[in-house]
């Protein structure tokens, strides 16, 4: 059974081709594929990301608040309109990633949320769906107009540490995104967020790393940094479309040194 609650705490890093090179040399010996990534390959997962007509959602995401809340469909693979999702929220508090999520048909789940069906509904066609959950997705659903407002996707390589695993080391590339056609079952295509050659890495575990993974972000220069897939594609939207009010001037300016440090093969000084 899939879990369906997280709270972990979860850095972020972008890492040049060289540093992921050198990372995967180092953790082979103490990590292993976990049982998404059968026979060592990635694979794909596809996301919607719920947001209100304001963007109201990932505008208090990016001012860096001590608590927000994000909402989204999750799929795995290619997904048609009868095949499981997870419908999500995840909220952060102090750093700390809290994930409530439950398994429904992604007809049922865009149903759903566009309040075409209710709970009761939702519960008689998803005999397995997590009740807690949605009714707190109901909550969340009551209190913010949401609409469907990005299709978000990327192919992920990820491992789990061999003595401990909790402690959760995952490799995002290809990361597209599209506002046109944002359903899931009509496949992922969409513009590139992140260059070829650059590599998002995600750590996950619920306390602090083990010793020997410090090291080895210490002996490559490896710091983390504040991304977030939305919030980037967000800002790029911002930035494509002058009649929008850009605010945020700080996060953008701060993006803006990213992509400016990433195309320049300067990754390490993203301390």
């Amino acid at each position: 059974m899939a879990i369906e609650v997280f709270n972990r705490r979860e850095k972020k890093y972008l890492l040049s081709k060289k540093q992921y090179l050198g990372i995967m040399a180092m953790i082979q010996e103490r990590m292993e594929y976990d049982t998404y990534n059968k026979g060592g390959e990635v694979y794909k997962i596809c996301n919607i990301y719920y947001d209100t007509p304001n963007h109201d959602l990932i505008r208090k995401s990016i001012s860096k608040p001590v608590y927000k809340e994000k909402i989204r469909v999750r799929g795995y693979g290619e997904v048609a309109l009868g095949d499981k999702v997870f419908v999500e929220l995840k909220k952060k508090y102090k750093g700390v990633v809290n994930k409530r999520r439950t398994a429904m048909k992604l007809e049922d789940a865009l149903w759903y949320l566009d309040g075409k069906i209710g709970m009761a509904e939702v519960i008689a066609k998803n005999p397995g769906v997590n009740r807690q959950v949605l009714a707190e997705l109901d909550y969340f659903k009551k209190i913010n107009p949401i609409r469907p407002m990005v299709y978000l996707s990327y192919e992920r390589m990820a491992y789990v540490a061999k003595e401990d695993k909790n402690f959760r080391v995952t490799f995002d590339t290809n990361i597209t995104s599209r506002r046109k056609d944002v359903e899931l079952h009509k496949g992922s295509f969409g513009r590139r967020l992140l260059p070829e050659d650059v590599y998002l890495m995600e750590v996950k575990i619920p306390g602090a790393v083990p010793l020997w993974f410090a090291r080895c972000l210490s002996q490559l220069k490896v710091y983390p940094t504040s991304f977030s897939k939305y919030g980037t594609e967000y800002m790029r939207y911002l930035q494509e479309n002058k009649g929008e009010e850009i605010c945020l001037n700080q996060f953008l300016q701060a993006q803006q040194q990213i992509t400016q440090l990433i195309l320049a093969g300067r990754l390490s000084e993203l301390a």
